[in-house]
């Protein structure tokens, strides 16, 4: 090593301590420093401030609905009545003039119709009711009065009980034997036969 180089070795290793102590000072400046900032910040009173949230704006009302439209009615026109003149009747012309009155005919007599009631018809044979079996033992005796419906042709169309003998078996043994006999029918006052009610009368009793 030659004698400058032994002369700047000092002098370098001086210049590196300066920097670096002159390094430590402003770094130990700068906590310090820092540090005593801080607590004055802290010391300071913290003040709270409530931020309201900012307000919407009122909804906006809908827009009015459109205006409806009134289709007025269709006027009602009548149609015109047209009349039509009719022409007079014809007036009647008189060919001659008479003085004799016209004769009047006489209404036709109307035929007399003597109306009959329904009956018996005594061109047919009728057999008449048997006597009832036990009711002849019995000695049971009556008049049972009885009601038949004859229609147009003679035929019995009804029958019914219109005063009993007393016995049921004898009121229906007439009932049956009478009811198969050929009637005549009753006549109208027209002339025409016509359905109609007739009676009978039948008596019960032992020879």
């Amino acid at each position: 090593m030659d004698d400058a180089e032994q002369v700047f070795a000092p002098r370098r290793i001086g210049g590196i301590a300066f920097v670096v102590l002159l390094h430590v000072a402003i770094i130990f400046a700068l906590v310090n420093g820092l540090g005593a900032q801080m607590v004055q910040v802290l010391r300071q009173p913290l003040e709270a401030k409530i931020i309201e949230p900012a307000r919407l704006p009122p909804p906006e009302a809908p827009p009015p609905p459109p205006p409806q439209l009134v289709v007025p009615s269709p006027v009602f026109i009548p149609p015109p009545v047209i009349q039509i003149a009719q022409p007079p009747p014809p007036v009647p012309v008189i060919a001659a003039v008479t003085r004799v009155k016209p004769s009047t005919p006489a209404p036709a007599p109307s035929p007399t119709v003597q109306k009959t009631a329904a009956g018996l018809d005594p061109n047919q044979s009728c057999a008449p009711p048997e006597y009832p079996e036990e009711a002849e033992d019995l000695e049971q005796t009556g008049v049972s009065v009885l009601q038949f419906l004859i229609d147009k042709d003679g035929h019995v169309a009804g029958s019914r009980i219109e005063s009993s003998s007393g016995y049921a078996s004898l009121d229906n043994a007439a009932l049956r034997a009478l009811g198969a006999c050929k009637f005549k029918p009753a006549v109208g006052a027209d002339g025409s036969p016509q359905e109609s009610w007739t009676s009978i009368r039948y008596v019960w009793q032992l020879n």
